[in-house]
């Protein structure tokens, strides 16, 4: 395998654990109709699914239903007042990020949370300078797993798909990696919440841990 030059991450799950602030806004939902809050081990898996999964878990409502869409605009409220309270970088992330500029590698951001989001989150967790592109889910006219999202990104920092790699901790992820040409990488630290086990999403690699994406990137594995 030779060295890439570029390193796209999905956000929520790959590069960060958001879990935490979406839960609680999930909770809040509920406590406010009067529910008690649910353990954050129980949503941590839908949070890769944002609101649907998040209201349809605390709420057990879903696109279908009559109030779905009020609920998912409190949400969305609710999580732009809260987005980076307790959200961080993964352990191991922010060795990684580094070893790959000090290579000369670029890297980036492709997810599907809202630009609204998106933007003031990755700003916060001081990587608005530093990333080579920060494509959102409303960026394109298509989100993961269409490829639109992953190509953009491939344009706008002037790469190749097969000089590129895509990280991701969703089945969508690699789904749309493999559809733009690129190699992709699952993580096992992920929300991994689509109840398809990871050795089977056809990812090229599945990684345990951040560190051994340089091996990757690098071309030494």
């Amino acid at each position: 395998m030779k060295k890439l030059r570029l390193a796209l991450f999905d956000l929520d799950g790959t590069l960060a654990d958001t879990a935490p602030d979406l839960a609680a806004v999930a909770n809040r939902q509920r406590v406010e109709r009067g529910f008690e809050p649910l353990p954050l081990d129980e949503l941590r898996p839908l949070a890769s699914h944002g609101a649907r999964g998040l209201i349809g878990r605390a709420l057990g409502r879903g696109p279908g239903d009559a109030e779905f869409e009020a609920l998912r605009q409190e949400f969305f409220r609710y999580y732009e007042s809260a987005l980076a309270v307790r959200s961080r970088l993964f352990d191991g992330m922010p060795a990684a990020l580094a070893a790959l500029e000090r290579d000369d590698i670029r890297w980036g951001i492709v997810t599907n949370k809202m630009a609204r989001f998106t933007d003031p989150l990755v700003a916060a967790l001081g990587l608005a300078q530093r990333a080579a592109c920060v494509v959102s889910g409303d960026t394109t006219p298509h989100a993961k797993p269409h490829p639109a999202p992953l190509l953009h990104a491939l344009a706008a920092c002037g790469a190749e798909p097969h000089e590129a790699i895509y990280v991701g901790d969703d089945l969508r992820d690699i789904q749309a990696g493999r559809a733009a040409g690129m190699q992709t990488a699952a993580v096992r630290w992920g929300y991994l919440g689509d109840g398809v086990p990871i050795e089977q999403w056809g990812a090229d690699h599945v990684i345990a841990r951040p560190d051994e994406l340089l091996g990757l990137v690098r071309g030494a594995i």
